[in-house]
């Protein structure tokens, strides 16, 4: 036996390649695979193994010597890791399509490709990009700048309670787990424990009227509560939409009957379609009613003006409900809306608040903080409003004015410092996102969940953790950021590459076993 080789020595297929590859070229430069052995403390028939091996898989001799080579290995190992990665933690696929994709590619020679090898790997890289996420928020969380921030909170049902909580600025997930309640006390223990280690105090939630939640909101973490917009609009669009529809629909088969007095019924489909029309403008109009800041001059608009204008628009509602004679079920999701609404208008005075304390703590001049206020600050929120437009119609003309203030801003910056400049500009991103009146990140979340547990028909613990750390580490904004690297100021590592150097190369498929032979006696 060779020196420094025992019988319990196991080569990594890392190492086989490049020996093999090794001795190729040894041998084409006259060396023996003798000699070859004895100088690299290789049993021979090892040597000869591994090279009977090569040449025996059922591929083109191009694709043998590529695969079989340090090189092609190395992108093998690439490929199939990003195949299965993007598939079923990036995707929803499941591991019977990786297999499929395997097969078609014709890497099945070079690959094992059983569901027990992709199942193995499926775990392998469960672990690992736990173990990154772990390690890289322990790193961040280091260098990371204190701050307030809010949170969007919601619970899902897999039928398992999952709550999930997420910063709305950066998208970056804090809390996301299967939790067997869904009161005050297991939100406080979970969200908790979620931002331990962070240097983050969350002031602010927006979230649906769930009770546990809100009273976790109050009680246990001492923020401000700010109701859902969409929520208070689904509840009123719920307590009219139907209704209203159903007397359009109505009126309408009146006149296909050809009624007596067929101008009376149109003047009543008219006149129910109105109905329907001046509801959901209404509706609609809370949306344009709920900003702290008016979105066609850029003025502020305080509490008393919104709940003004939201009043306006409530009565509209209301008055809708009683022309239109609505029944009392729709009269109570009216009601509840309404109950809700005042909250809304409590969040507009918490954001004036806000702004105010962050001008306090920074000890801003009077100028600055009249730049800031004035021009910086209504620029900015009014970009964030144009890029959540839904039509271009109503994006334009709010994203215009969003320019034009920055643009006056300009002249007031002329004489600042370069620093100075920049750092009044900080102030005012963070101060606009200080109103956050919408859980949409939430919501978006939640369905994607969904979509896993619809394919996967369960998720585990592990798995939800290890897709959490895919969203925070691996997805990418438009603008080429991870939303760990928008939440902590700090590129984490890439998670991709972190896999590649900790994951085992790809294993070979399994030797195929020669048929029995069955001996009939006769």
């Amino acid at each position: 036996m060779l020196k420094n080789h025992t019988p319990t020595t196991r080569w990594s297929r890392a190492d086989t390649v490049a020996q093999v590859t090794k001795l190729e070229v040894a041998k084409a430069k006259g060396t023996s695979q003798r000699s070859f052995a004895q100088a690299h403390h290789i049993p021979r028939s090892t040597l000869q193994y591994w090279q009977t091996r090569k040449h025996g898989l059922d591929s083109s001799p191009a694709l043998i010597a590529f695969f079989e080579s340090p090189d092609g290995l190395a992108f093998l190992h690439r490929l199939v890791l990003a195949l299965q990665f993007v598939m079923t933690f990036v995707g929803d696929c499941g591991l019977r399509l990786v297999q499929e994709v395997v097969q078609l590619a014709g890497l099945e020679p070079f690959v094992a490709n059983s569901l027990h090898s992709r199942q193995q790997c499926s775990v392998e890289m469960e672990t690992a990009i736990r173990r990154h996420a772990n390690q890289e928020r322990a790193r961040l969380a280091k260098d990371m700048t204190p701050r307030d921030i809010a949170a969007c909170a919601d619970e899902t049902f897999h039928p398992e309670i999952c709550l999930v909580a997420i910063e709305p600025v950066s998208n970056f997930i804090l809390l996301e787990q299967y939790a067997e309640r869904r009161d005050a006390s297991t939100w406080k223990e979970a969200l908790n424990s979620a931002i331990e280690g962070l240097p983050v105090q969350i002031t602010q939630v927006t979230s649906d009227e769930g009770k546990g939640l809100v009273a976790h909101v109050r009680q246990g973490l001492g923020a401000h509560h700010t109701p859902d917009l969409f929520h208070i609009q689904q509840e009123l669009s719920r307590a009219t939409a139907v209704a209203l529809a159903s007397q359009v629909r109505q009126a309408a088969e009146k006149v296909e009957r050809a009624a007596p007095d067929p101008d009376r019924q149109l003047a009543a489909v008219v006149q129910a379609s109105e109905r329907q029309e001046r509801a959901r403008t209404a509706i609609r109009g809370l949306s344009q009613a709920c900003h702290p800041i008016d979105l066609q001059t850029g003025a502020w608009r305080d509490a008393h003006q919104v709940e003004h204008d939201c009043t306006k628009q409530m009565n509209e509602i209301q008055a809708v409900a009683i022309e239109a004679a609505l029944p009392e079920r729709c009269g109570k999701g009216l009601a509840k809306a309404q109950r809700v609404l005042p909250a809304m208008i409590q969040t507009i005075a918490f954001f004036h608040q806000q702004v105010a304390r962050q001008f306090a703590t920074l000890k801003l001049a009077a100028a600055e903080i009249h730049l800031v206020k004035e021009f910086l600050l209504p620029a900015a929120y009014l970009a964030r409003v144009a890029d959540k437009a839904p039509t271009a119609d109503i994006r334009h003309p709010i994203r215009q004015q969003a320019e034009q203030l920055y643009t006056d801003a300009q002249v007031l910056l002329a004489t600042v410092e370069p620093e100075q400049r920049q750092r009044l500009e900080r102030v005012a991103q963070n101060g606009a996102d200080l109103f956050q009146r919408s859980s949409s990140c939430v919501e978006g979340r939640n369905g994607q969940l969904a979509l896993r547990h619809h394919s996967l028909h369960t998720i585990s613990d592990t798995r939800l953790e290890a897709l959490t750390a895919v969203h925070n580490y691996f997805l990418k904004h438009p603008d080429g950021t991870t939303a760990a690297e928008r939440f902590f100021g700090s590129k984490p590592a890439n998670l991709f590459h972190w896999l590649l150097d900790h994951l085992n190369m790809p294993a070979r498929p399994a030797k195929k076993r020669t048929p029995e032979r069955h001996i009939n006696i006769l």
